[in-house]
């Protein structure tokens, strides 16, 4: 069946319809990423997105359920030149085209996804329709386009009620502001007992339990729309406990202390972003997906001060808080299916945790 991708300036690429034939409008977004198809997948940060993956093969090794970073799967869509309809590997279970439909996600193959990815790196992110509808109105179709806003997308993925994961060490409050699955398996792996709270916990709630650190997870759209979550943030960074954040956890904390964000021209989403730490000098390898960052400029230096940069374009990947046990980044450490360099954050996040223990 064909299917159609249109975006709102116009453009139109035909294909091949893959999972579920439903319209959909969505932000179209580029993944540089070679593996990890299913993690991305089921990145909650993906909500009210229709994920471009740039490599030219997807689906060769097939789907592991096991490896799912969420119960289910959250994008929009999902577009690939080609998609693989006969996966090898000893784990795999199922076909990419069958996840796509049990989860009625629609997508298009057989498309350039050179030519999708330099039009959204010259023109910017911009919004697009799938659809299997051949007599579709481009004059009905654009301005609906270009209408389409992420809104509500935390609420959306955030668990519904609070789960406590066993440990032995410290007790951390994880913050689902669309964790995944890895940011709480890290933890556990290095003896933390886990609480995770839905996003719209409050503050005195999460403090009550008497935390030894607090973990603000990642999760999808417009940081500055998160209003009350910001707020309630606030209240964790005036307390003492321990603070890591990572993606938008980072982004929320800095608009709670007065800092600013903006949006990306089409966002940082790859495992093969380099982040560079200004303390060390080191540059590593990271997992990144997001489409805003915060503004350097808006930082107040007695509050946060840079710790990390983007190598490609400079933006900022990390903060400091001054005087304060709290420390968050834009990049994954907790990159699942890969990079790992940075994976050392979770014990530098355990030693504040046993230096505030003291």
């Amino acid at each position: 069946m064909k299917a159609f991708l249109i975006l709102e300036d116009g453009t139109v690429f035909t294909g091949t319809s893959i999972g579920s034939t439903r319209d959909c409008i969505s932000e179209i977004v580029f993944n540089t990423s070679m593996t990890g198809y299913l993690e991305i997948l089921t990145d909650p940060s993906y909500a009210g997105q229709a994920v471009t993956m740039t490599y030219p093969m997807i689906g060769n090794y097939g789907i592991c359920y096991e490896d799912m970073e969420s119960k289910k799967a959250w994008p929009d869509g999902f577009i690939v030149r080609e998609l693989s309809r006969m996966p090898s590997n000893f784990r795999s279970v199922d076909s990419i085209q069958n996840f796509l439909a049990k989860y009625d996600i629609p997508g298009i193959a057989g498309i350039d996804t050179r030519a999708l990815t330099k039009i959204l790196r010259e023109e910017g992110t911009m919004n697009g329709m799938i659809t299997t509808n051949e007599n579709y109105n481009l004059d009905e179709i654009i301005p609906k386009l270009k209408a389409y806003k992420v809104t509500g997308v935390v609420d959306k993925v955030t668990c519904s009620e609070k789960e406590v994961l066993p440990g032995e060490k410290f007790r951390v409050a994880l913050m689902d502001y669309g964790a995944k699955r890895n940011i709480a398996r890290s933890l556990e792996k290095r003896g933390c007992e886990v609480t995770i709270y839905p996003a719209s916990t409050t503050a005195e709630e999460v403090l009550a339990s008497n935390p030894d650190g607090i973990m603000l997870s990642n999760g999808p759209g417009d940081p500055e729309e998160n209003v009350e979550k910001i707020a309630e943030i606030k209240k964790m960074y005036d307390s003492n406990v321990p603070i890591f954040a990572i993606c938008l956890g980072h982004q929320l904390m800095a608009l709670a202390t007065g800092a600013k964000t903006y949006k990306l021209k089409y966002g940082h989403r790859g495992a093969n972003h380099p982040v560079k730490d200004l303390e060390t000098g080191k540059v590593y390898i990271s997992s990144q997906n997001h489409g805003y960052a915060v503004d350097e400029s808006s930082l107040n230096p007695e509050v946060a001060v840079p710790a990390f940069s983007n190598v490609n374009d400079g933006t900022n990947e990390g903060l400091s808080y001054v005087g304060k046990n709290i420390y968050t980044v834009q990049f994954h450490p907790e990159a699942c299916a890969g990079p790992q360099d940075t994976a050392y954050l979770f014990d530098k996040f355990i030693d504040m945790m046993k230096k505030e223990d003291k």
